[in-house]
């Protein structure tokens, strides 16, 4: 395997690309007790509109997530007991763009990366099986739709975008999930979790050539084919809706606000407006803002409220959220905000500061196995490369960020997802 160095965060890995076309990376922690491994496939919920074996596919939405949970089933058992024999945690998640597989272990590290990408790689769907699980994931959908944070997450992409899948949710609804059978799951298992298509990282007190030959022994040795995706016409930068309401049983009204990004170009440039937008967003109404402590002090927002950046395939937007007595007077003071940096330019020391603190988080998330994985692996599929955070910070100018307000936070591209407490009668 081949060393990669990067000593202004003092931060190696190994990394080979095996004949199947799986791509592998092994980050050495010697001094660490735990081993973390995840395997990762390019495939989220976002990807339902594919081409396999020269067809146009469409799936029911909430496929790759109904996929996840049936991954654990193996024609000789379950996953899950055979990890508790060798000591193993394994669970799983899926995305937007990503579904990935991970276990932690003090122990029998080689023995539980073995039963890992067994199981990921062994699809076993039966009809009954797969029925047997429609039940769980409809009450997990229900339970998804009864929360005030997903309510809002979720209305605020259905607001933003027209057509983009990233505006419906990642578990499907309890309609669509009706419609996914044994075959389906067959289909899309085939169309993205062939290695080529995946990664696995390992990170913890494991030698990088016995993370390779278990890879090799269990994985096929041949390459298969990458499914291509539709995500449909680029959206405009124009917002779909301008707003989305509803009323749940909370106390105070929550909002999530959102401003519609162009979507960066696949390779660095991903990484690099992943690093701009969270600086930007800092700067216009971060916890070191004016503007931050003038909402807080007037009562329009309290500690719950967050800025940042989320970039997806074709989608990325800017976000807002909280709670508030009056969400329209909290994005009206936003709007003007931004009108303001763009006019009259970007507080460079608040800058400065926001650029050294920003990169010590990332330094910080080094310390824990599974961001360093998660972030790998994600970077990976962007075609970038994560470690090279530290250049791409330096590039990034005060000038820069305040472009990216001004282009961005704008009255056509914005989106608000609102919940309010339900009208008592009586």
């Amino acid at each position: 395997m081949r060393e990669f160095r990067f000593p202004a965060i003092g931060e190696r890995y190994f990394a080979e690309t095996l004949p199947c076309g799986l791509q592998v990376r092994v980050v050495p922690k010697p001094e660490f007790a735990k081993t973390y491994a995840f395997f990762a496939s390019d495939y989220g919920s976002i990807d339902t509109d594919f081409t396999l074996d020269g067809k146009e596919m469409t799936t029911p939405d909430g496929v790759a997530h109904y996929l996840e949970h049936k991954m654990f089933d193996m024609p000789d058992g379950n996953a899950m007991q055979m990890f508790s024999r060798v000591g193993g945690s394994p669970n799983a998640f899926t995305g937007y763009t990503m579904t990935a597989y991970y276990v932690e272990c003090t122990e029998n590290p080689y023995e539980n990366l073995d039963i890992l990408l067994r199981f990921v790689s062994t699809p076993h769907f039966t009809e009954e099986n797969v029925e047997k699980e429609r039940g769980i994931i409809a009450q997990e959908i229900r339970m998804y739709e009864d929360s005030a944070d997903s309510r809002l997450y979720e209305n605020l992409f259905a607001a933003l975008y027209d057509h983009h899948p990233v505006r419906v949710p990642i578990a499907g609804s309890v309609e669509s999930i009706g419609k996914i059978t044994a075959q389906t799951l067959r289909d899309c298992h085939r169309a993205f979790y062939d290695p080529s298509n995946m990664m696995l990282c390992v990170a913890g007190p494991v030698e990088p050539e016995q993370v390779l030959e278990t890879a090799l022994r269990v994985l096929p040795g041949k390459r298969g084919g990458v499914s291509a995706r539709d995500y449909g016409a680029p959206e405009s930068m124009t917002g779909h809706r301008s707003r989305i309401e509803t009323q749940m049983e909370v106390s105070m009204p929550g909002f999530s606000l959102g401003f519609k990004c162009e979507p960066p170009e696949r390779g660095e440039r991903t990484l690099r407006q992943e690093l701009l937008g969270d600086i930007a967003s800092e700067l216009l109404a971060g916890e070191s803002s004016a503007l931050y402590t003038r909402l807080y002090e007037e009562g329009l927002i309290d500690c719950d409220f967050s800025v940042g950046y989320e970039g997806l395939k074709g989608a990325a937007m800017l976000s807002v959220s909280g709670d508030s007595r009056d969400p329209d007077a909290v994005m009206d003071a936003i709007l003007r905000e931004a009108e303001r940096i763009g006019r009259e330019g970007p507080d460079r020391a608040l800058f400065g500061r926001l650029c050294k603190s920003a990169f010590g988080r990332r330094v910080r998330e080094l310390d824990s196995f599974e961001n360093i994985c998660y972030r790998m692996c994600q970077s990976c599929f962007e075609g970038a490369e994560y470690y090279d955070f530290p250049t791409l910070y330096r590039g990034i100018t005060a000038e820069e960020a305040a472009e990216f307000i001004k282009n961005t936070v704008r009255p056509e591209r914005a989106a608000i997802s609102i919940v309010r407490p339900k009208n008592k009668e009586g």
